[in-house]
């Protein structure tokens, strides 16, 4: 099994360019179902999750040119797919649910495996079938699979969610596109990704409009027409590498965003006392030596993400004071806590609350990444560190961020991955 291993301690400096999002890339992928004439998706980011999902897709008949070089994926569905999609690639993936919807809307019947990935609680797929059935889909949960059927195809409906879900809203969403009338979704999620997903969808000639921050309006239609897509940067990914900057003192600059889709972590990354210089494709992370504490709360957008939790709590670590931070979004997100704690930090739970106590050195050791942002925690709190730390189980790195040694490295890090 691989592991890296990090020598902290090293001050990074140099420019990262930051990759496709992959949470906006698994549901336009899984989108292109509904299309019979060729799509074209660049920016996708070479990371785990989409080589699943690509291998979903190729599973239920997409033929597929991927060119790596070019972070391109050409896919057509022109001839009949298989409506099934199995426990092997969507048990490692939550995302793989997202066939659920276009499937439906496609073949008006799919067979999908109930969905694995993180092991960050349950994250019920209640709301999708919920939706889906105002819909007109009749479901059938048996084996750890979901047998849905649609016998009279599926029927615009309004849906009110009762919580918001990005998962939901995506696989509601897609479903719509295809289905006979207007549907119209309330209490949405409005996170970037879901906007990319939706304008992906219109390029394709679905009749999709906002009617306000969390609510959609869509028209079926019978056709869609050919696409080519560029997917957004990976704004967690973004967020990340500004955390990296900041708990080595360090200057990195990072490239290829739009500034204002990350306006609201810049906003509390300044609050913390790092230096940021804001253009509108790139930012510059100034040396930063007094980071003040800050008190946070998890939730959907545009509140402080769930995905920069585990993150966030290491420059806490960092900073002068006791500071807290409330997940409000998973149960069980907490896993990295412990594995911090090893390291040197001093981080007390009580409830869904952390109470992390700044200030504290910390040094290297043997730790074992539990989910993909709890991983690449880890590997900030390895480069701050006094010594060696060593990181096992780095498949979970792998699922979410592309080439981050290189990317690391050219920054003057010290790390390499073995095994």
């Amino acid at each position: 099994m691989q592991k890296l291993i990090i020598v902290g301690r090293k001050k990074l400096n140099g420019t990262v360019n930051i990759s496709g999002s992959k949470n906006a890339t698994l549901p336009i992928l899984a989108a292109s179902i509904l299309n019979k004439n060729k799509v074209t998706i660049k920016n996708i980011p070479l990371v785990k999750d989409v080589e699943t999902m690509i291998d979903l897709l190729s599973l239920i008949g997409s033929k597929i040119k991927l060119v790596k070089k070019k972070r391109k994926i050409e896919i057509l569905n022109n001839s009949k797919l298989n409506t099934f999609a199995s426990y092997k690639l969507v048990r490692t993936m939550r995302a793989g649910v997202l066939v659920l919807g276009p499937l439906l809307a496609r073949f008006n019947k799919a067979k999908v495996s109930l969905p694995g990935g993180c092991a960050i609680g349950s994250r019920p797929v209640d709301l999708h079938l919920a939706a889906l059935r105002k819909l007109g889909v009749n479901f059938n949960i048996k084996n750890g699979y979901i047998n849905a059927t649609a016998k009279y195809g599926l029927i615009g409906n309004k849906i009110t969610f009762p919580k918001i879900s990005v998962g939901a809203t995506e696989n509601t969403m897609i479903a719509a596109c295809l289905a006979k009338g207007k549907t119209v979704l309330s209490n949405c999620a409005c996170e970037p990704e879901v906007k990319d997903l939706s304008a992906f969808l219109s390029s394709m000639g679905c009749n999709i409009k906002w009617l306000g921050k969390r609510k959609v309006e869509i028209n079926g239609v019978k056709d869609l027409r050919s696409s080519s897509y560029r997917v957004m940067f990976d704004r967690i990914e973004a967020s990340t590498y500004m955390i990296a900057s900041a708990v080595t003192n360090g200057h990195i600059r990072i490239k290829n965003i739009i500034s204002k889709i990350i306006k609201g972590e810049i906003f509390i990354m300044k609050k913390m006392g790092i230096s940021i210089n804001v253009k509108k494709n790139e930012i510059m992370i100034k040396n930063t030596k007094k980071i003040k504490k800050i008190f946070l709360s998890t939730s959907p957008f545009p509140g402080f993400p769930t995905d920069l939790q585990a993150q966030i709590m290491v420059l806490m670590c960092k900073a002068k004071g006791v500071s807290k931070i409330k997940e409000n979004i998973f149960e069980n997100r907490f896993m990295h806590i412990s594995e911090l704690n090893r390291m040197g930090a001093k981080i007390k739970i009580k409830g869904n609350q952390a109470i992390v106590q700044g200030e504290r050195k910390l040094n290297g050791a043997e730790v074992m990444a539990t989910d993909l942002r709890a991983s690449v925690s880890l590997v900030l709190a390895a480069l701050s560190a006094n010594s060696k730390t060593v990181i096992n189980r780095v498949y979970h790195l792998d699922r979410g961020y592309e080439n981050i040694e290189k990317k690391l490295s050219k920054c003057g890090a010290k790390i390499k991955r073995i095994g």
